[in-house]
């Protein structure tokens, strides 16, 4: 549970220590940034994306196989390290089991990990484990292309930077024929309208 008010205190404290009065247009500061870190940056934190997952599931019938693929989805995450944002896109793949999730629910999901203090490696691996064991999804992928601004603002400084990273989870851990078809389909661009 957050303590907007406590946070608050610390936002205008930490101002304090960095020279500046908390007056004029930092006046509230505190207040709003406390509410944008709970009402949005780290929202994640209070999400069981497991029961999300679950939720959003239905059984599957005889069509419903297939590679799913979702691209293009945007996701925004905080650095514990420097508490900066990291911004950008994912892409989700999973052959499906017993049970298919709602694209919606996916993204729900995707946003759900992502929006916490967390690294970028950790969001994909959490999401294609809860793909394979609350779905029984033969296979999972994430793909993440995020830029993070610890990166561009501060330290090295490597303005455009893009960090991909790639986690996968069933049957496409391993060399064959399925874990070939999702790579393709999904790190390749896949087929476009």
């Amino acid at each position: 549970m957050i303590d907007r008010q406590r946070a608050a205190w610390a936002i205008e404290e930490f101002l304090r220590a960095l020279g500046r009065d908390v007056e004029g247009e930092l006046a509230g500061t505190g207040e709003r940034v406390a509410d944008a870190w709970a009402d949005d940056l780290i929202e994640g934190e209070a999400i069981d994306a497991a029961a999300v997952l679950r939720e959003g599931a239905m059984e599957t019938g005889p069509f419903e196989r297939g590679l799913v693929v979702a691209r293009d989805l945007a996701v925004t995450t905080m650095c514990p390290h420097h508490l900066l944002p990291g911004h950008g896109t994912g892409i989700v793949a999973y052959l499906p089991g017993p049970r298919v999730a709602g694209i919606g629910t996916i993204a729900h999901v995707l946003d759900a990990l992502a929006r916490r203090l967390t690294l970028q490696e950790r969001i994909g691996g959490q999401l294609v484990d809860l793909l394979v064991h609350e779905l029984g999804a033969r296979g999972a992928l994430c793909k993440l292309a995020l830029t993070h601004t610890c990166l561009i603002a501060r330290g090295e400084r490597k303005a455009g930077a893009l960090i991909e990273t790639v986690a996968v989870a069933g049957v496409f851990a391993e060399p064959g024929p399925e874990r070939d078809l999702a790579f393709a389909a999904a790190l390749s661009g896949g087929c476009r309208a």
